[in-house]
């Protein structure tokens, strides 16, 4: 019986560890050590990611309105788009599972594919997305979908073929508590970051991590404060994409 317990034990123990994430592409920055004798040491702040499966990698996002460069009138803009292979039943939890991004602002979800967005005169590019259940941006080809669009007397976006970024998480002016995990999450658009050779560059005040996929990428152990977060898409060289949405800045507060 001893020998039972001993192995059933062990099985909980292996299970308990196994369904553990695992960190990966971890980086550790120390902070400045504060003065004084009695000075407690300074955090490490950590950027990493879990190593995670994709969620949903068959879905389809499809977009039936706007079409290209379309032009609408000032008011009252429609959006027609079509979910396969994907949970988009509201009745149970009644989250967003869509997003918007327009000129790459702050997301903004929807229960439906069919909706109205009052939009005044001016040029536009939607970026829309499925997320998982964490609110994490679906990563795969066909989860996302991209449109240029009018609205009044406005000129379209100048044709550009280099690929640009846009940013699920943070949120302008987003709030964490001290000790809870800072995710940044980004899509890149238009492009393969690794048949294109390019990463993301992600800059916290003072800290820099880069990445060359598209992963959320988690940072703890941020102190109290006010961050500005800057992701930028660059090529394998360093330097920046020339395009309007080559780079994102949102501001947070860790409290």
């Amino acid at each position: 019986m001893n020998k039972f317990l001993t192995l059933l034990t062990f099985i909980c123990l292996f299970a308990a560890c196994s369904s553990e994430k695992e960190r990966v592409n971890e980086a550790v920055v120390d902070l400045p050590q504060s003065q004084g004798a009695e000075a407690a040491p300074a955090p490490q702040v950590k950027f990493f990611q879990y190593e995670d499966q994709a969620a949903y990698p068959d879905a389809i996002l499809e977009l039936y309105t706007p079409l290209g460069n379309q032009i609408f009138k000032p008011g009252k803009v429609p959006f027609e788009f079509n979910v396969k292979n994907f949970p988009f039943d509201l009745n149970e939890t009644q989250e967003f599972k869509l997003f918007n991004i327009l000129n790459g602002g702050d997301p903004v979800g929807f229960y439906s594919p069919i909706f109205q967005r009052e939009l005044s005169e001016g040029s536009y590019r939607v970026v829309a997305y499925l997320v998982d259940e964490e609110g994490f941006a679906l990563k795969n080809f066909g989860n996302y979908v991209d449109r240029d669009f009018q609205v009044g007397d406005s000129r379209p976006f100048p044709y550009s073929a280099e690929p640009y970024l846009v940013l699920n998480y943070p949120r302008s002016d987003q709030e964490y508590e001290v000790g809870t995990e800072v995710v940044i999450d980004f899509l890149v658009i238009g492009g393969d970051m690794k048949l294109d050779a390019l990463k993301v560059s992600i800059q916290l005040n003072d800290f820099t991590y880069e990445i060359d996929h598209m992963a959320p990428v988690r940072i703890e152990n941020l102190s109290a404060g006010t961050y500005q977060v800057k992701v930028r898409l660059l090529r394998a060289d360093g330097k920046e994409l020339d395009g309007p949405f080559s780079s994102v800045s949102k501001d947070i507060i860790v409290r």
